[in-house]
């Protein structure tokens, strides 16, 4: 059955995340509908304080992730040192998008349709991360290594963390803008939705796709262990 499978690299698979979940997060942000709680973070930095773009902030916001994971663990990991390349690259394709989405209409109609486009695009790249056998953005990152510092179950680790985005955005909306932004019923329907469509596209993945590495001799079947040629 391998056979039959699509081959992709794990570079190529990256690359494609960097490209779709960036365009994922600007097609939420235009339909008005919310967007997820990690993306809103820097989305409201980004109204509050409009110094900086809302890609900027987003590389802001990742650094500050991944720099907080290597005091924790009082060293320097070489893998985040890709993830600081690969959290830039992310926020500078979120401005490269959003310029020329700033272009295209807005009506309900359509508005629906970005959020949802938006929302298949994220899912379908947390898939293509989470495969990639390569170090990812920091915002997934962080979630994982902490878990494993503290020692703690995952799952409760990541619920902690979008609870804390969460916080700040409302904190700081109703601080500095006296009004809710960034987060409506599109970002309940993520909350809810995000970790079901994620799986339905993995096992999709993962009968048709079979993940190798460019610079190394690793492959790997979707929903398995890493595998050595």
């Amino acid at each position: 059955m391998n056979n039959k499978k699509f081959h992709l690299a794990g570079e190529a698979a990256l690359l494609i995340v960097l490209l779709i979940n960036s365009l994922g997060v600007d097609f939420m942000s235009k339909s008005g509908f919310g967007i997820s709680t990690i993306s809103s973070v820097p989305l409201i930095f980004n109204i509050a304080f409009p110094v900086f773009s809302f890609g900027t902030w987003n590389y802001i916001f990742q650094t500050l992730l991944v720099l907080t994971l290597m005091i924790l663990k009082r060293s320097f990991c070489p893998g985040y040192l890709f993830s600081f390349v690969f959290g830039l690259g992310f926020g500078k394709m979120i401005d490269v998008h959003n310029a020329w989405l700033q272009m295209l209409p807005s009506t309900p109609p359509l508005n629906i349709l970005y959020f949802v486009a938006g929302f298949l695009l994220v899912c379908f790249g947390i898939c293509l991360a989470n495969n990639c056998m390569l170090p990812i953005i920091p915002t997934d990152i962080f979630p994982r290594d902490l878990s494993e510092i503290l020692k703690k179950n995952y799952k409760k680790i990541k619920t902690t963390f979008d609870l804390c985005c969460l916080t700040t955005t409302v904190v700081l909306s109703l601080v500095i803008l006296h009004r809710f932004y960034g987060i409506g019923v599109g970002t309940v329907f993520c909350a809810f939705l995000t970790g079901k469509s994620v799986s339905l596209i993995q096992k999709f993945i993962g009968r048709h796709v079979e993940f190798y590495r460019l610079t190394g001799n690793g492959h790997m079947t979707p929903g398995g262990n890493i595998k050595r040629a």
